[in-house]
């Protein structure tokens, strides 16, 4: 049978469906796209700050088994190829990263001397554990720097580890305008706890030490006792006595330059929450360099710490070589 207008032998039907898939078997496959690397820290703002920026972070801890938030300052100086010493400020009781970085006024002076400033938590977020939100000095907002080894408490308030090692550790891998070798640390009240005792825990750790109306002596003051007897338990008084600073400072090795400042207006001053004198004593009775001003008239206050604040940064600067 003739076909019309067709000059040649039939040809088998081939349907559209089998050229595509017959097509596709012999295509190579694709080169798999650069996936870019894994950002451990989320940020959720940067704001420009005495020509650097403010960075506020967050990200998941293993060691707080939370989320946590922070705020990084980057001098205008901090790149790659220079990174910026860094200091660390812990704040205190009921503070949060925040308070620090928008009160503290740490930028100005440690943009002209290029330091970079880490403004961490001060403690675990949301874990919801009995008794976590009941007052102010415990639980939220008041981890004290320590590890603690009670039920509910070790599971996850363990702010020792965090500061010391998964905080810097994930920040220096990913933040590489920042020098991890040259790092030192601040802090007010629970917060000068904390830099006090990680200083004296860890020697060479940091370059320098500082602190703005310290809880020196903890097993002797109310704040401590209830602290460390919820997070160390009431009868572990040698675990106690592991993060107070004032009996870490008889035993220290080696030579310290700390300064303190300490309002005379501060109303826990007064009501003997702080105790620098038994600090000043046992420096005294050690021979370590300690210098205590009392601050004529200054209260316990963010006022407080913005006024000496430049002096703070001076004394890390002086240590971290800028």
């Amino acid at each position: 049978m003739a076909v019309v207008g067709h000059s040649g032998p039939l040809q088998p039907f081939i349907s559209l469906e089998t050229i595509c898939t017959s097509a596709s078997s012999h295509v190579l496959p694709a080169e798999p796209t650069a996936q870019p690397p894994t950002m451990s820290f989320e940020t959720t703002a940067t704001i420009a700050s005495f020509g650097g920026k403010l960075l506020k972070l967050a990200h998941q801890a293993k060691s707080t088994s939370c989320q946590m938030k922070l705020n990084l300052y980057l001098p205008p100086t901090a790149t790659t190829s220079k990174p910026a010493p860094v200091l660390i400020y812990l704040a205190g009781l009921t503070c949060t990263g925040d308070n620090g970085a928008e009160k503290g006024f740490f930028q100005h002076m440690a943009s002209k001397r290029g330091i970079a400033v880490v403004f961490p938590d001060t403690s675990p977020r949301g874990l919801d554990l009995k008794g976590e939100d009941e007052s102010y000095d415990f639980g939220s907002g008041a981890g004290f720097y320590v590890d603690a080894t009670t039920e509910p408490w070790k599971h996850g308030y363990r702010m020792y580890s965090y500061i010391t090692d998964e905080l810097p550790g994930a920040l220096f891998k990913e933040f590489k305008e920042l020098d991890g070798s040259r790092v030192s640390i601040t802090g007010h009240s629970m917060g000068g706890h904390g830099a006090l005792t990680l200083f004296l825990k860890n020697p060479g750790k940091y370059k320098s030490v500082s602190a703005f109306a310290p809880i020196t002596n903890p097993v002797n003051c109310p704040w401590g006792q209830k602290a460390f007897g919820g997070y160390f338990g009431e009868e572990n008084k040698s675990k106690w006595h592991e993060h107070d600073a004032t009996e870490l400072l008889k035993k220290f090795k080696g030579e310290t330059d700390i300064l303190i400042d300490v309002g005379t207006g501060d109303n826990f001053y007064k009501q003997g929450q702080l105790l620098p004198e038994n600090f000043e004593k046992a420096a005294k009775e050690a021979g370590k360099g300690v210098k205590v001003r009392y601050q004529d008239g200054y209260d316990h206050s963010y006022f407080f710490i913005s006024t000496f604040a430049n002096d703070h940064v001076e004394h890390a600067a002086k240590h971290l070589g800028v």
